[in-house]
């Protein structure tokens, strides 16, 4: 899905206002590859072979790329003539044990932001989440909707934190068809969430990530107007 969203955003020019060249550098993305599940299926494992799950289809692929996000206070950008796109409300970063947890950060991450706002998963409008391989994005799914890991893992909980809404994430593909540059996937979600709140026309969004020893990120980003 996330390459078929992705392929159907850049060809909708959803992308445009987003992405801009180095120089006389070629646009076009050379990662999204539309396929079929049967295709998807042939392909070898990338890690624990022949038995791995992780494959270059539902895997986040190194590529080249810089991403730069403008923050400033709301009265800087008054004085200097700016007109806000988006507030960040509030974030929050998790660690969690590597050994049996690495890439659930996230699920602590948003369910400590949205219990301390006092919100429902429900209540967000828009989620954009970091494919750093599909297995990783449902599993944090699947810990979002369990009431037995609400119960033995998360603080302040005694019931799961929400059923996620598919259709909210990632509507114009995610990581594993765009690809993972270090440091600018963070942007590159902020930046999107922003401009999928005004092109939607809703409210809130929420921003959240994974990373390598155990870090979880969440972020809620509110439409300024």
């Amino acid at each position: 899905k996330s390459h078929v969203k992705a392929s159907e955003a850049h060809a909708a020019g959803l992308y445009d206002d987003e992405i801009v060249a180095a120089g006389s550098a070629d646009l076009a993305e050379n990662g999204i590859r539309v396929s079929t599940p049967e295709q998807m299926a042939k392909l070898k494992p990338a890690f624990v072979k022949p038995h791995g799950t992780h494959t270059a289809a539902n895997s986040s692929f190194l590529t080249d790329g810089a991403a730069a996000t403008l923050i400033m206070a709301d009265d800087a950008a008054t004085r200097l003539g700016y007109t806000p796109k988006a507030y960040i409300k509030d974030f929050y970063f998790a660690a969690v044990d590597p050994f049996d947890e690495l890439l659930l950060g996230p699920t602590y991450a948003i369910s400590h932001l949205l219990h301390k706002h006092q919100l429902a998963l429900a209540d967000v409008d828009v989620i954009e989440m970091h494919e750093a391989f599909a297995g990783q994005v449902l599993a944090n799914f699947a810990a979002l909707g369990s009431d037995k890991f609400a119960l033995d893992h998360l603080p302040n909980r005694s019931a799961k934190v929400g059923d996620v809404d598919v259709s909210k994430v990632n509507a114009l593909g995610g990581s594993l068809s765009l690809g993972h540059p270090f440091g600018a996937t963070g942007a590159r979600l902020v930046t999107t969430a922003a401009n999928r709140l005004h092109r939607e026309q809703k409210r809130l969004a929420l921003v959240a990530a994974c990373a390598d020893g155990g870090i979880g990120h969440a972020c809620l980003i509110e439409r300024a107007d």
